[in-house]
């Protein structure tokens, strides 16, 4: 049975609305007003309301008093509770694609590597970011785990903000290349042990450098779009893995 035009039209502000939030035209805060999608997508209140509702299960939108829907802020706790759970998460994608992963996603694979190493070439932060996200997107695929895969997506949207800056960070370039490299080779030799250690070390160095990332916010701004970080901290504690690669 074909879906409803209104359940259509509420995907699609809905995608609308989460394309705006991860790139950064929506900031943490953003308020999303009911009317203004309504004029915006020339729709009545019930699927403007319908996408809110879908953006707020997926931890994207949040409700302030007297302010109503608003693009959600993850606390700095928040944050490293939840790249303490990406962190195993990613391994066992890696794992399970190194096991279970076909001939042409690995194919897929290995082009969204070259896809890396072009951007990489020409120090190009905003395509080696593009390329980055489609590597791990086919690992998710690979997995062949649909909930595995669903859950990562979901919590690398809600972690957007200061990965914005990640590739802007002195040599990390140059470091998660290498890094994904590693992890390429593990899973089309398909070991899974190694693909698992490598995409943690991989998730591990990348957190640390979002802590530099977050530590250069100015105050009262933690978490929110960052701008080109300066200053460095220590890694995010709490986590054994998030500690075995500095």
């Amino acid at each position: 049975m074909a879906s409803s035009p209104r359940i259509n039209l509420s995907d699609k502000i809905r995608e609308a609305l989460e394309a705006e939030i991860v790139s950064g035209k929506l900031d943490a805060g953003s308020r999303i007003d009911e009317q203004e999608l309504m004029d915006r997508f020339a729709v009545s209140r019930t699927p403007a309301r319908e996408a809110i509702l879908q953006l707020m299960s997926a931890g994207l939108v949040t409700t302030v008093p007297r302010q109503g829907a608003v693009v959600a802020t993850l606390s700095l706790p928040e944050y490293i509770a939840m790249l303490e759970i990406l962190m195993e998460l990613e391994g066992l994608a890696a794992r399970l694609a190194a096991r279970r992963m076909p001939a042409a996603q690995r194919k897929q694979l290995q082009e969204a590597h070259g896809a890396c190493q072009r951007a990489a070439a020409k120090d190009d932060p905003e395509a080696y970011g593009q390329a980055n996200r489609l590597f791990h997107e086919i690992i998710y695929d690979g997995s062949l785990n649909e909930v595995l895969a669903r859950q990562l997506r979901s919590m690398r949207l809600r972690m957007r903000h200061p990965q914005r800056a990640l590739f802007d960070r002195p040599n990390r370039i140059r470091n998660s290349l290498a890094e994904h490299q590693t992890i390429l080779e593990a899973i089309v030799a398909g070991d899974e042990d190694a693909a698992d250690r490598a995409m943690t070390g991989h998730i591990s160095s990348g957190g640390n450098v979002y802590a530099d990332a977050i530590a250069s916010m100015p105050v009262g701004r933690a978490l929110a779009a960052p701008k080109k970080p300066e200053a460095q901290a220590a890694s995010p504690a709490g986590s054994r893995r998030a500690t075995e690669k500095t």
